[in-house]
């Protein structure tokens, strides 16, 4: 059961498009897993995802349900232990909540983050590599009778 941070680049993709690749992801995390949560990643969640440049593609409700399927179960982590190793100084939220949630994935679409991977023994992957890791491999087909 992978416990999982999302960034919000990653997320972007799942609030602009209903079964796209980052929204399995996010659906797959909640189902196999756990979402790790702080107030600091959720408010830069609800300041991107209010970004006029997305908002004039959503419908309605689609911020909602991203936010309802991330908080909903989320375990909730305040970070104790201030990090400093990302080159985007306002991305180490991310590594501070991985870290002190023991977090085994860091879901992200963004080159800062996907560069240190792995970074303090936890993976920093894109979402379509959560995807892959983490959806069950389809059945192999029954040989056919003859």
């Amino acid at each position: 059961m992978p416990s999982t941070v999302f960034d919000a680049s990653s997320l972007v993709g799942a609030l602009l498009k209903a079964d796209s690749i980052p929204e399995r992801a996010l659906l797959l995390a909640r189902a196999t897993g756990e979402i790790c949560l702080s107030k600091a990643v959720e408010r830069e969640y609800r300041e991107v995802f209010a970004r006029p440049k997305f908002t004039k593609y959503l419908t309605p409700g689609r911020v909602e349900r991203i936010l309802g399927v991330i908080g909903s179960g989320a375990r909730q982590v305040e970070p104790t232990v201030p990090v400093t190793d990302c080159r985007d100084a306002k991305d180490n939220k991310y590594l501070e909540l991985a870290l002190e949630a023991g977090a085994d994935i860091i879901v992200s679409s963004d080159d800062d983050l996907l560069v240190l991977d792995p970074w303090r023994g936890i993976a920093v992957i894109t979402p379509a590599e959560f995807v892959q890791r983490c959806e069950p491999a389809p059945p192999l087909p029954r040989p056919g009778r003859r």
